[in-house]
């Protein structure tokens, strides 16, 4: 005879319904949170709230705060900016990797709209959370590559010697990120209103091409222009 007794549930990983990844839905409230009001901003029970959880479990999953940011940083940021940049070593050929990396920055904050917020918020600017939780393991032999490649072509003449091949990443930075960290401020100016994701990488390419690339080649259209 089955007793009337309630089954104690077993002490583990806590339900939240079918299907449903709890950590990663926090992460993702995390994320969006922190893009829009800054994590000095932001509460674990606002999160846990976007996240449509209780309080407890975001404890459960990360035990403090310092260990939900670091679990932003590598598995959120790092990951977004890892997949932009790993393909920078596939060639050697300058024109091919400034077009892909500008392409690919694009295409992640697109596909992730807190990232390029987030960057500004709490990496770029001082006091940023992220800031050396990230810089620590950023993949630098990706940039190191991007350098040494502008430097190479410097020195067999094809481009200008007055550029400065360690400023080249925060140019591609300061093209992409930024305008797309901006766009809902000046989405709200009547002339500038209606500029797209393949506006933003379109005029970035023609810009770092022109600037680094002898007679800078028409770019080719790409999935963004669609």
């Amino acid at each position: 005879m089955a007793s009337d007794r309630p089954r104690r549930r077993r002490i583990g990983r806590p339900r939240i319904g079918t299907g449903m990844d709890a950590r990663g839905l926090l992460l993702d409230a995390a994320v969006a949170l922190f893009s829009a009001q800054g994590i000095a901003g932001t509460t674990l029970a606002e999160i846990a709230a976007k996240a449509g959880v209780t309080s407890a479990m975001v404890h459960y999953y990360f035990s403090n705060r310092d260990r939900l940011l670091d679990a932003i940083a590598n598995e959120r940021v790092l990951r977004a900016v890892t997949s932009v940049w790993a393909p920078v070593l596939e060639t050697t050929e300058l024109e091919p990797m400034l077009r892909g990396l500008v392409r690919r920055i694009v295409t992640a904050a697109e596909a992730n709209p807190w990232l390029a917020s987030l960057w500004l918020r709490e990496i770029v600017s001082e006091g940023g959370q992220l800031r050396t939780r990230l810089l620590k393991n950023l993949p630098f032999e990706h940039v190191r590559h991007l350098i040494r490649t502008l430097a190479a072509a410097q020195e067999c003449g094809a481009i200008s010697t007055a550029l400065e091949p360690r400023l080249l990443v925060p140019s591609v930075l300061g093209l992409t990120m930024l305008p797309l960290a901006t766009m809902p401020m000046w989405q709200q100016i009547p002339i500038l209103q209606g500029v797209t994701y393949a506006d933003i990488a379109r005029h970035a390419e023609a810009l770092l091409v022109a600037a680094c690339i002898p007679g800078g080649r028409k770019p080719a259209k790409t999935r963004l222009d669609r």
